[in-house]
Order: structure tokens, then sequence, then C-alpha cells
């Protein structure tokens, strides 16, 4: 099995082709006239308990598809923006190297890492320094 049909690279071309169609204004009037569809034929069905649950059944089972869907586009453009963050670091000469994957240290060195750069902006800032790139 090749790198591009892994199972893997397939669920991300199709967590990101949903993600996209699912944006769009097309998918959000399709899912409109489905509702309007579904409230006509109410009165058809009585409005019973079973033309209720057509609604709760199929909205319930979108939304739990669709949360693993978005995650997995959301946690790859996260990565994407990291690496992008990383890269920009890398080429600056004033920037400093602490700051690159950031996202890979514990919440105790992100704490730590905070209260020293909060430190540092006071210790500026009562000197009158500002943050203007120079």
């Amino acid at each position: 099995m090749s790198a591009n049909s892994s199972p893997a690279e397939v669920f991300r071309k199709l967590a990101r082709n949903v993600a996209e169609r699912a944006g769009s204004p097309w998918a959000f009037l399709f899912t409109l006239a489905i509702v309007i569809v579904w409230v006509c034929v109410g009165p058809y069905f009585r409005f019973s308990d079973t033309w209720q649950l057509v609604i709760n059944t199929g909205s319930s089972i979108v939304t739990f598809l669709m949360v693993f869907l978005i995650q997995n586009t959301q946690n790859r453009d996260t990565r994407e923006i990291h690496l992008k963050l990383d890269e920009l670091i890398l080429v600056s000469s004033k920037a400093r190297n602490d700051f690159m994957e950031l996202d890979r240290l514990s919440d105790d060195n992100l704490a730590e890492m905070e209260q020293a750069l909060s430190a540092a902006r006071k210790k500026r800032s009562a000197a009158g320094e500002t943050n203007a790139a120079e």
C-alpha cells in the first residue's frame, strides 16, 4: 500500500473535503431544505413520535460523524500553523529558538515560560522600551 493510499491519508483527504463542503452555502441550503421538507410532512404523519425520531436520529448521526472530521482538519491546520511559525522563528535572527515547538511542552513548562515573558515585558515597560520591530 503506497503512502498516498494509506488509511490515514484517505481519511485526511476525506476529512478535508467533507469539512470544505460542509461549510459551504450549498450544504446549508441542502440542510435547510431537508428541515423544511421534514416540517411540511409533519401534518401527514400527525407529528408522531416516529416523525420526530427521524430528524433527531439523522441529526445525531451527522453531528457525531462531523465532530471527528472537523477535529481532524482542525488538528492538521493547527499543526501547519505551528510549523509555519517555527520556520519564522528559525529564520529570524532576533527570535529565540525557545519558542519553537511550544506545542510539545508540558503545561508546567508553558506556565514557567509565560511567567518569564511577563517579567521580561514588565522590565521592558519600566525601561521605556517598546515592542515595535526595529
